[in-house]
């Protein structure tokens, strides 16, 4: 698999798994630690972004972020705890990309822990997509705009400003829709979240 050009020795495109939400819904129960064939969900989303060919990730924790470090086997992997992340996804997003600066990366790719229906492949043909610090590209499902996203380095400051409560990015997204390149993966993923019990059916 062809992986980003590298920087100064880092790889271009680091991976950014958001994985702090306290899965109220679930009864509490952090998403990073819903079990998923045998480990940790937290520990197949990161190695669905390491297949798809991020070679960096970043992981943003939150609820239980102790309990996260002692249980999950992440090696490699730049933890980053959120305080705040009962603010939700916004503030999520602004710790994890505040983690990246100055480590070399020129573009970011976000997922969430919580949709295992996304694998490798979408990861890589989004990944594909980057062309610099420019670059903005989103996976689509039957047009529809998902995860992951693709943010170069000139965009970071501008997600992180409007990043507000659950929204994340989509404000900004939004904004710039003209400049999104889609990718459509519709064809090799399914972009369900884990949210309620009902969802818990998708875990193996």
């Amino acid at each position: 698999m062809t992986t980003p050009e590298t920087t100064g020795g880092v790889q271009a495109v680091a991976g950014l798994l958001l994985a702090a939400g306290g899965g109220r819904r679930l009864g509490g129960r952090p998403k990073a630690l819903l079990p998923h064939r045998g480990r940790p969900l937290v520990e197949h989303a990161v190695r669905v972004l390491r297949e798809g060919g991020c070679a960096t990730v970043h992981v943003v924790l939150g609820a239980q972020a102790d309990d996260v470090h002692a249980r999950a086997a992440l090696p490699g992997c730049v933890l980053v705890d959120n305080p705040d992340w009962e603010q939700g996804m916004g503030s999520s997003l602004r710790a994890g990309l505040d983690s990246l600066a100055g480590t070399g990366a020129r573009a970011a790719l976000v997922s969430l822990v919580d949709q295992p229906g996304i694998g490798p492949d979408a990861v890589a043909r989004v990944l594909a997509a980057y062309e610099g610090e420019e670059s903005l590209a989103s996976a689509a499902y039957d047009g529809v705009r998902g995860h992951p996203v693709l943010f170069g380095a000139a965009h970071w400051t501008g997600v992180a400003a409007t990043a507000a409560g659950d929204q994340g990015a989509r404000a900004y997204l939004k904004e710039h829709r003209q400049a999104i390149t889609f990718v459509e993966c519709g064809d090799i993923a399914q972009p369900f979240d884990i949210d309620t019990p009902a969802d818990l059916s998708h875990l193996e």
